[in-house]
């Protein structure tokens, strides 16, 4: 930036010179739209209330129960108190703007009451729940959900601040219901008491959980979300989520969410759908009101109070629960209005023509600015796979505001090869090219695999190297050349992604020690079993077993890259050597050296370094990590200088391994 010009993407990317007045209309249509919310306001902030007037709140010794239903004929609020009867005394009276409210004595409904809305329309009726409850539960044999006053005696209190801004996250992804190894549902207490310690032992400085936005059907994995603004009742109460985050805060651990804006729920019982009778409430009508892959309903981002129900409910969340942010899910199919299905995504046209929906754009980046000013030090992940330039950069630049997107064609990548590639034909330049092609004005978040890579119907890295031998020979008496191939490469895999990783590394709940076969939620195809909805620790523990000598090398590059924030600098590639398949690049004071051919280990291998003088600080191949013991790590490397006057290294390369060095 010099003087009062801020660079745009297009000053630095010429690809996108052809598109500068639509980079500039976008920018000018956020700035709007901002300056239009934030108008007697102040800011996004003070306007991005809504949760604050509407569902239910306590005013005078009154509870106030408050619904903006425009299409409604008439609204009656019905519950246990009341033997859920519609009556003239429960009626909610009309007080303009499509706005509907109740004002009830304290001492008429008690906490922990059920409740809904009895909704009439003009050739219609139903019952419904609040579009801004912050509790439902379900009954445990009707299986019908009601929205439940909740209001403990004692307000929880916090005991620790929120932690530092993470520079380079350091993500662990996890589902609070499967993350016990019981079968059944997890609690918070159980996350808190028993997973939590060991995120932290592992060195990871973020987590981000999954499925916390309240949904009907549990398989879903949380996607399919019902109801906004309430935390899902199945792990436990608001109370023991918040103990869970405060704790989390105080190993100086951020937390984020993934939060679910990108579509709803259809279910009208329990969700926004029909809401008051009328199908474009929140939605768009027609077609382009439902999702023809996820049958769900899609939001109208172009719409006020579509906007201030999505704006207010990122407030709430990180409010309420003191999160430090937000991985948003399905951000391609919000900003297309084909929502990206069959598309490949090779041309900035597709970025910029006819088929964005810019209102989608526009919120998304409304949401972002609103999420900088609760929490500057906050986190802000896309989940995008159409590549969509200036998703991950600033918005004074034309961008949409985003601090990361996920690089989602590295887990592509890693299913490609590994499934159709034999190890002999695994090429260095391909993969140097997948792992750190990445914008160089947009920060990004790598992994190898996520939750995605482990449903049913897919398979994770681990499996889809050592397949049924799992089951037989993971213990470590058992002597087998595909699982010494599996174990090779699961920890190279792993390592490479991070250590070319852009400016954030993500790893999936237990895929970390090679989680054993695939998560299958409980569903009529199954049974209803929970056998593949839960996550085997006790197996990571045992010292007979191969999993726990793939946690101790997980943890072990986690803590080095963490402890000397490599992530930080960028990666410099070295020797890219096909023939050879050796990789070697430097990150800052360290070198990876990656040998990742099947057969062929190399004696005095050289290859251009920094000069000085380098010392192993891990090797796949220790002995702790379950590999063969080939290279004697106490040995100092020098660098040699050769004719050309380079500055050559030469290693010791056994198959399939990895040395990271550091200069003395």
């Amino acid at each position: 930036m010099t003087g009062n010009h801020t660079n745009m993407l297009y000053d630095n990317d010429p690809w996108l010179n052809p598109y500068k007045a639509a980079v500039d209309a976008r920018k000018k249509r956020i700035i709007a739209a901002r300056d239009a919310i934030a108008a007697g306001a102040g800011s996004l902030y003070n306007a991005a209330n809504n949760h604050l007037y509407y569902a239910l709140h306590k005013e005078d010794g009154c509870w106030v129960f408050r619904e903006w239903a425009p299409a409604a004929a008439r609204l009656f609020l019905v519950g246990d108190f009341n033997g859920w009867k519609k009556s003239d005394k429960y009626a909610l009276k009309s007080v303009g703007g499509g706005n509907w409210e109740i004002k009830v004595r304290e001492d008429e409904i008690a906490t922990g009451s059920l409740y809904k809305w009895f909704v009439e329309w003009p050739g219609g009726f139903g019952e419904r729940i609040p579009a801004y409850a912050t509790r439902c539960v379900q009954d445990p044999e009707t299986k019908v959900y009601s929205a439940q006053v909740w209001e403990p005696a004692e307000p929880y209190k916090w005991k620790h601040s929120k932690p530092v801004k993470i520079a380079n996250p350091l993500i662990y992804e996890a589902h609070i219901g499967m993350s016990s190894e019981e079968e059944g549902v997890a609690s918070f207490e159980y996350f808190r008491r028993e997973v939590l310690p060991r995120i932290v032992d592992l060195g990871y400085n973020t987590i981000q959980i999954m499925a916390l936005q309240e949904h009907p059907y549990y398989g879903s994995f949380g996607y399919q979300v019902s109801n906004f603004f309430a935390l899902s009742s199945r792990y436990g109460t608001p109370e023991e989520f918040k103990a869970l985050v405060d704790e989390a805060h105080g190993h100086g651990i951020a937390v984020i969410m993934d939060i679910v804006h990108s579509h709803a729920v259809k279910n009208e019982n329990e969700g926004l759908s029909r809401l008051d009778g009328s199908y474009t409430t929140y939605f768009h009508g027609g077609d382009r009101g439902n999702h023809p892959a996820w049958d769900s309903r899609c939001f109208d981002y172009g719409k006020d109070q579509t906007r201030f129900f999505l704006l207010s409910n990122c407030k709430f969340w990180m409010e309420e629960y003191h999160l430090d942010g937000f991985r948003f899910d399905g951000v391609t199919s919000m900003l297309y209005l084909d929502h990206g299905l069959g598309r490949d995504f090779c041309s900035y046209e597709q970025y910029f023509g006819d088929g964005v929906d810019e209102d989608a754009v526009t919120y998304l980046a409304l949401a972002n600015m609103l999420i900088k000013e609760i929490n500057p030090n906050s986190i802000t992940i896309a989940e995008d796979m159409s590549g969509m330039a200036g998703l991950a950069a600033p918005i004074a630049s034309g961008g949409v505001g985003f601090d990361y997107r996920m690089s989602m064609g590295v887990p592509d990548m890693w299913i490609k090869i590994i499934k159709e590639q034999d190890d002999h034909d695994w090429n260095m330049n391909t993969l140097w090219w997948e792992l750190t092609n990445k914008r160089a004005d947009e920060r990004t978040v790598s992994y190898a695999e996520c939750h995605d890579q482990a449903l049913v119907g897919d398979k994770t890295i681990i499996f889809r190297l050592i397949d049924k031998e799992m089951y037989f020979s993971m213990d470590k008496a058992t002597k087998n050349q595909i699982v010494d191939r599996g174990l090779a490469l699961h920890k190279m895999i792993r390592l490479v992604t991070l250590a070319t990783a852009g400016d954030g590394y993500l790893n999936f709940m237990g895929n970390e020690f090679g989680h054993p076969e695939w998560i299958d939620f409980p569903r009529e195809g199954n049974g209803w079993s929970y056998a593949h909805a839960r996550r085997l620790w006790s197996i990571s523990d045992r010292d007979d077993l191969h999993y726990k000598a793939l946690k101790q090398f997980d943890k072990d590059m986690i803590h080095l890259f963490a402890k000397e924030k490599l992530l930080s600098v960028r990666p410099v590639c070295k020797c890219v050597d096909n023939y050879s398949k050796v990789l070697a690049f430097t990150r800052g004071e360290y070198l990876f050296v990656f040998n990742f051919n099947p057969e062929h280990s190399f004696a005095d291998y050289a290859f251009e370094a920094p000069e000085g003088k380098w010392r192993v600080v891990m090797d796949s191949d220790r002995e702790q990590y379950d590999g063969f013991c080939r290279n004697d790590d106490s040995v100092t490397h020098t660098t040699l200088t050769n004719r050309q006057g380079k500055q050559l290294l030469q290693l010791y390369l056994p198959a399939r391994t990895v040395l990271v060095l550091k200069k003395i």
